[in-house]
């Protein structure tokens, strides 16, 4: 079907939300986004865009801008927490050249949607909160907090986590706690601060690191397993002293970075499903999820805004090659939905390989050890299949 002079409605002004909003504008949609709050804030952390999500952001015409607005990543290495030890390195620069690996602040990403949505032409609509959907009618309707009701041809849910478009297409789910918490904060970066994410592990707990903004800001994410239950939302401060204690047995070098941290950013972990139904046809409409609304994943491969990006970009392209709405949206779920569920399984995966303790982890730091120095290519191709796919090919 062809999207020219189609009415868009997109739930969201976050990266998914701006992402699929600019690629339909391109392909001649008239597309609002849709977004509760009263700006565009410089809010969340650093975050990590690897060559899949990279592609995405490359199609869309915004390579220029990624380079510009972030930092080229030059190797990952996996460390001992308490001893600050090189467990293995992972060089990115050397094993993988035609790839981009990137660290960005998040703030700078949606920046540079927001100005890529916007010239062409899509329309942010702020203090715009949505109280309830219908797709009983004939299209999808939207009634906003202000008592507007707005009715759209195509409408399209990147409202995160709390999802009311995914709640309308699945009815009501609970996620449940991992038993894990995790802070995030942003410190000043010590000067020269090489382009690596540094992954400290430990029993029970794990922090990564890497630089921002041209190496002058330092990302930390630190995790902790605990059975004291914490918010899943992004806005709950915590008292920077929880945080030192929680990785008092770590190097110098980490705690050196924690005693740079005030009031860091605390939420839990929680695992959701990924959603049974992802779409709905009406008579004369539809409506469709992407990102966090469709997949929530915990952070341990760093895949949210990826993913986020990837479904924008299938979502589009499906509807501009299909014939009909039903067509394009059963593509857009039969392509999407086995790869998220395989990238959430191995996210949740991670987490328990960097908790290592005991024999456990003598074992498995030993074979990392000797898996770098006899065959350094192979623990990064057995990601291949995630980070060398592109859905733009």
């Amino acid at each position: 079907m062809s999207v020219i002079g189609q009415s868009v409605t997109v739930i969201g002004a976050g990266i998914a939300g701006l992402a699929v909003a600019r690629a339909l504008a391109q392909r001649g949609a008239s597309v609002t986004v849709l977004e509760q709050a009263d700006a565009i804030r410089e809010v969340g952390a650093g975050l990590q865009i690897s060559p899949n999500g990279a592609a995405v952001l490359r199609a869309l015409g915004l390579q220029g801008a990624l380079d510009d607005a972030s930092i080229r990543a030059e190797a990952v290495q996996l460390i001992d927490g308490p001893s600050g030890e090189v467990v293995t390195r992972l060089d990115l620069a050397r094993l993988r050249p035609g790839q981009g690996y990137h660290f960005l602040h998040r703030a700078d990403l949606i920046a540079l949607l927001l100005k890529a949505a916007t010239e062409v032409g899509v329309t942010l609509r702020l203090l715009s909160r949505v109280t309830d959907i219908s797709l009983s009618g004939a299209r999808p309707v939207i009634t906003l907090e202000s008592g507007e009701v707005v009715e759209t041809s195509l409408l399209v849910g990147a409202d995160g986590l709390r999802s009311r478009l995914r709640a309308a297409l699945n009815g009501s789910e609970e996620p449940f706690f991992t038993g894990q918490v995790a802070w995030r904060a942003v410190i000043p970066a010590e000067p020269g601060a090489r382009p690596v994410a540094e992954v400290h592990m430990g029993p029970g707990r794990h922090l990564v690191s890497y630089p921002l903004r041209g190496g002058t800001l330092r990302n930390i994410v630190a995790v902790e397993e605990r059975v004291k239950w914490a918010e899943e939302s992004w806005t709950f401060r915590d008292d920077s002293m929880d945080l030192r204690v929680a990785f008092q047995e770590f190097s110098p070098r980490v705690r050196a970075w924690l005693e740079s941290v005030e009031d860091p950013w605390l939420w839990g972990l929680f695992r959701h499903k990924v959603a049974e139904s992802w779409t709905h046809t009406l008579p004369a409409g539809a409506a469709a999820i992407v990102g966090d609304a469709a997949h929530p994943t915990l952070p341990f491969l760093a895949q949210g805004a990826s993913m986020g990006l990837e479904d924008a970009w299938v979502l589009t392209e499906a509807l501009a090659t299909h014939d009909t709405v039903a067509a394009a949206l059963a593509a857009y779920q039969a392509r999407r939905k086995p790869r998220t569920t395989r990238i959430v399984a191995a996210a949740n995966a991670n987490a328990r390989a960097y908790h290592l303790s005991g024999l456990p982890k003598v074992i498995g730091h030993s074979g990392l050890r000797l898996l770098g120095r006899i065959s350094p290519g192979t623990m990064i191709s057995r990601f291949d299949w995630l980070y060398g796919h592109d859905v733009t090919a």
